[in-house]
């Protein structure tokens, strides 16, 4: 296992998405309907896309009561009956990088219209199934943090268990099943074979280690190399489809060093 950071590349993502709360609380709650009507059941204990989809949306920091609404309106009826379907989309952006998303949507036209628009504003290309997939690979992954509120105002934040020392958490990832770590600052990446993300969790908690969320990932499995001026390039795309009302994620194979997070945190 290494604790060596790749997630320098989706820090300023992360501040970006929450700057734009209520575009991305719309996104989890639909995230969460979907996961409870394919799985026909909105109890999260007996539906493990349900437990991984409200895993995603409490990491950031959806409030309850939209989590229930979300639920209730995978089985509702009517006006509020929910009609998404998961549609995704494949293709290559600035320099060959390639570009993979998911959506949910009620309306596949309108989707892809959207989509192909900001491909073909990017300098881009939308492919066709199959043309990008095959170079990323669907991993599970848990954020922890190395420090957590403790209820003391003299010190308010205090160690996360075996989180606070990089040696008692490789451990501790093992002990739990999990198949590799890394460093985020402030905390950890911990990754998982899909199957196991709710399993590696609950096992974490049990070690007496707060999680602060958990969802899926696509992950590069042939990071692309470009210069910080066409990373640049690539990100707007980036942004430019998460825009999008009804894109829920979008993977890129885009290899971020640290010259090029830095370039982009100038953007």
């Amino acid at each position: 296992m290494s604790g060596h950071s790749k997630w320098a590349t989706t820090k300023h993502r992360k501040a970006a998405q929450d700057a734009k709360r209520s575009a991305l609380f719309s996104k989890l709650s639909r995230n969460i309907t979907v996961a409870a009507k394919e799985g026909g059941d909105p109890n999260p204990d007996n539906n493990a896309s349900l437990a991984a989809a409200i895993e995603k949306a409490k990491g950031y920091s959806l409030p309850k009561d939209k989590i229930k609404t979300a639920i209730d309106k995978a089985f509702g009826s009517g006006k509020d009956a929910a009609n998404y379907e998961t549609v995704v989309y494949e293709g290559y952006g600035p320099c060959g990088v390639a570009i993979y998303c998911e959506a949910l949507t009620d309306n596949r036209n309108r989707t892809a219209a959207d989509v192909r628009a900001a491909f073909t504003h990017a300098g881009g290309n939308l492919g066709t199934s199959g043309s990008v997939s095959y170079m990323f690979e669907r991993k599970g992954q848990i954020m922890v943090p190395k420090e957590v509120e403790t209820g003391d105002k003299k010190h308010p934040m205090g160690p996360n268990g075996a989180a606070a020392d990089e040696e008692e958490f490789e451990m501790a990832v093992i002990e739990a099943g999990g198949d590799d770590y890394e460093d985020a600052d402030e905390e950890w990446i911990v990754y998982t074979q899909p199957s196991d993300l709710m399993a590696v969790k609950k096992a974490l908690e049990e070690q007496g280690v707060q999680v602060k969320g958990a969802e899926m990932t696509m992950e590069a499995t042939t990071p692309a190399t470009v210069t910080a001026n066409d990373a640049k390039k690539v990100m707007r795309l980036v942004d430019r489809l998460e825009e999008l009302e009804d894109l829920q994620n979008v993977y890129h194979t885009m290899d971020i060093t640290e010259e090029i997070a830095a370039a982009l945190e100038e953007e």
